[in-house]
């Protein structure tokens, strides 16, 4: 790659920020896209070659303790974005970072590695978030989550959305000059579309703040490609072709756009997502990729009564090689807490109070042979302390794992903390519609909430603390965010009751 001279840049391109993640004890990755015009296809950058980027590295916010410099590419093959690899770090510490070309700085982040492999540290604190689409609110819930004292942040996905917005921005109600260009009212289809819908996301300077101050772990659900898609079949019937270059598409922009390592990079519309980690002996994340891999929705998808076709033996949501590789990661597990971050609800949920009752064909209810042979492998690795992280649903839940979810008296396997959105929803409500009749239906729910918001996790040797924020709006910018509940699970002994 032929690099281009970085003053040649007459306009800032670090208009979307900086990041970090996938934390090692010994390395991190550092990510910006080079952006001088981020609403334009090709960004307003050179459409060959790559622009030199320079790197530092220090010890303090004011960088006057410089530990490391250096310059990596930002190809234009990769819409200029940079996922710089740092390794020899020392573990369990904070450090900063910022780019340069030209004359342009950076805005600086903050980025924490993971404790030492084998260390037994006291407590980890992470964010768990999921679904803010851009047109149904402003991300306050992130400006919020930005000023938190976190070692990671946990995104279980719908971190953009397909679908066409038009120049107001949806709730977002913007008029006269800040407008959006008519490019946006359109479905995302093709490569630009996509990148452009980043672009557009990580122009909003309460999802930049957030990824300046944290770490983050990713990982996609469905509104990255298309709702509700499985594999290679899509929701609205496209032709398999037609899909796979659209999937292709997607994956590519996500890869681009997220701070992943070089190894996730997509090939077409294959992309190896699920991945793990360790927070020395204290905890283990699992984390899974519910879509690339599952068998299609049964009965057409939506809230439909099982039978036969969802009750199928055979039926995966991870896919056969995924469930192998978390079952045997469980049995290799030294971890106080085995954790799995995802995508969909994992605990069975009932909208009726009849004993036969629809559930979510596109949940773990619609896999449930899939999630009996999950808890068999757990059992089996005599796995501790299992928590699931969950999205996707716009409510905080939190859920009891049980041996038998007909059975409230049966034995409690785990616990799931579900997330609500960022804004998709907009506003939400504390108790919805359905808020008598959901808790009454699964006695196995501790809390649902309807807000917008996220969840504030604590893991220390004897307890799991859940810190459920919430906010009172976000169809106005600023509201203010509260702890709205807090749920705590001894360590040996799962359930959650509230704090």
């Amino acid at each position: 790659m032929t690099p281009n001279t970085p003053t040649s840049l007459s306009e800032n391109p670090f208009t979307l920020g900086v990041a970090s993640g996938d934390p090692l004890p010994d390395s991190v990755v550092l990510w910006t896209r080079l952006a001088p015009r981020p609403f334009e296809p090709g960004n307003g950058m050179p459409t060959e070659g790559a622009v030199d980027v320079q790197w530092e590295l220090a010890d303090d916010e004011s960088f006057r303790r410089l530990l490391r410099t250096g310059t990596t590419p930002a190809p234009a093959a990769d819409n200029h974005t940079v996922h710089l690899e740092l390794t020899g770090l020392e573990p369990g510490r904070p450090y900063w970072y910022r780019f340069r070309t030209g004359p342009w700085i950076s805005p600086t982040g903050r980025t924490r590695t993971a404790p030492a492999a084998g260390s037994d540290p006291a407590a980890v604190t992470f964010g768990l978030l999921s679904c803010q689409q851009y047109d149904e609110g402003y991300y306050t819930a992130l400006a919020h989550l930005a000023r938190e004292d976190l070692d990671a942040v946990f995104f279980v996905g719908d971190y953009i959305y397909e679908n066409a917005i038009n120049a107001q921005a949806g709730a977002r109600n913007y008029t006269g000059t800040h407008q959006l260009p008519a490019f946006f009212d359109h479905w995302t289809w093709n490569l630009t579309d996509y990148r452009l819908r980043y672009a557009l996301g990580k122009s909003d300077p309460d999802l930049q703040a957030a990824h300046a101050a944290h770490p983050w772990f990713v990982t996609w659900d469905d509104h990255e490609v298309e709702n509700n898609y499985a594999g290679l079949i899509s929701q609205n019937n496209d032709p398999v072709d037609v899909f796979r270059a659209r999937r292709a598409a997607a994956y590519r922009a996500y890869w681009e756009n997220m701070p992943l390592r070089a190894d996730r990079r997509p090939t077409g519309p294959d992309m190896p997502l699920y991945r793990r980690f360790h927070y020395g002996r204290l905890a283990q994340f699992d984390i899974l990729d519910t879509r690339q891999y599952r068998d299609d929705q049964a009965y057409g998808d939506g809230w439909k009564y099982p039978g036969p076709e969802s009750e199928d033996p055979a039926r995966t949501l991870t896919g056969a090689a995924q469930e192998r590789w978390l079952i045997d990661g469980w049995q290799a597990s030294t971890a106080r807490w085995n954790v799995v971050p995802q995508q969909v609800a994992f605990s069975r949920r009932k909208n009726t109070t009849a004993d036969r009752s629809p559930l979510s064909m596109d949940a773990w209810d619609g896999y449930p042979a899939s999630r009996d042979r999950v808890l068999a492998g757990a059992a089996a690795a005599r796995t501790e302390n299992l928590v699931v992280l969950s999205g996707d649903v716009h409510v905080h839940y939190a859920m009891d794992i049980k041996e038998d979810f007909d059975d409230p008296d049966s034995r409690t396997l785990g616990v799931e903390l579900v997330g609500t959105s960022v804004s998709s929803g907009f506003d939400g409500e504390e108790r919805p519609d359905d808020w008598n009749l959901q808790l009454a239906a699964n006695p196995h729910m501790k809390y649902y909430d309807g807000r917008r918001g996220y969840v504030v996790v604590r893991l220390d040797r004897t307890c799991l603390q859940a810190d459920f924020r919430t906010l009172t709006g976000v169809l106005t910018p600023g509201a203010p965010v509260t702890t709205a509940a807090r749920f705590v699970s001894e360590a040996g002994n799962p359930g959650l009751s509230p704090a």
